[in-house]
């Protein structure tokens, strides 16, 4: 039985996946910041996949609190075979590219938190020789856009990270995938452009899930996010920063 801790999980993406992966028979320990919304996910997920599900809490800031949180969640678990990294916020765009409070906690939550987090799982990974890690980013990590700069420099930095991460544990049996997810039906991205090319969060997961099966590298999700963002990045410098998109 895969034991997998899915970070982020009240998210809908992360629940869909985390019934994907319990309907394929795995044991899961769901986990996010709102302790009783991850209980509330926990509970639904063992009782449409017939398996159990278990739940905690964790801060992606409170990075003094991540080691414990980790070898709890493997604890618990009963081992620990793969870490799928889901979380992560807009933030207040306006307020982080003028106030620094607001900037680090965007980086915080969807960066230097992820890091931390995932650093302390790959060492379990690596130590046993096996495993996996899913690191769900966005194709704002492309390119530094003015409106959204800050959370797309976090998401660009975890791609980077992943890359490296990748690499090194290639010669331990760790595989680690990048998910590079475009628009999505979220609370998250309600209200906000692009809504021809926004797919339902179930639709992600589903895709996410296919890549991870075949043991993709690298993936965008939906597919045609990979030619959109080629595309963007061949926009010379001069005029990418005019751009209003």
């Amino acid at each position: 039985m895969t034991k997998i801790l899915i970070l982020g999980a009240t998210s809908p993406i992360a629940r869909a996946l985390a019934l994907r992966f319990a309907s394929d028979g795995a044991r899961l320990y769901l986990a996010a910041r709102d302790g009783d919304e991850a209980r509330r996910v926990a509970e639904d997920v063992s009782v449409r996949a017939g398996v159990t599900a278990l739940s905690g809490t964790f801060d992606a800031s409170d990075f003094a609190s991540h080691d414990e949180f980790i070898r709890r969640a493997a604890g618990q678990l009963g081992g620990l075979d793969g870490v799928v990294a889901c979380f992560g916020t807009l933030g207040d765009e306006n307020a982080a590219q003028t106030e620094p409070g607001a900037a680090l906690a965007t980086i915080n939550q969807n960066f230097t938190g992820a890091v931390s987090l995932i650093t302390l799982a790959a060492r379990h990974l690596e130590q046993q020789r096996s495993g996996f890690v899913i690191v769900i980013g966005s194709v704002a990590g492309e390119r530094g856009r003015a409106r959204n700069y800050v959370y797309g420099s976090a998401k660009g930095a975890l791609a980077i990270f992943a890359q490296g991460l990748r690499g090194r544990l290639a010669a331990s049996g760790v595989h680690v995938m990048t998910v590079k997810l475009g628009t999505v039906d979220t609370r998250m991205t309600w209200g906000r452009e692009g809504a021809m090319l926004t797919i339902a969060p179930a639709k992600a997961a589903e895709l996410i899930y296919a890549a991870y099966r075949r043991r993709a590298e690298v993936v965008y999700t939906p597919w045609f996010w990979r030619f959109i963002m080629g595309a963007i990045r061949l926009i010379p410098e001069s005029r990418f920063k005019r751009v209003s998109f």
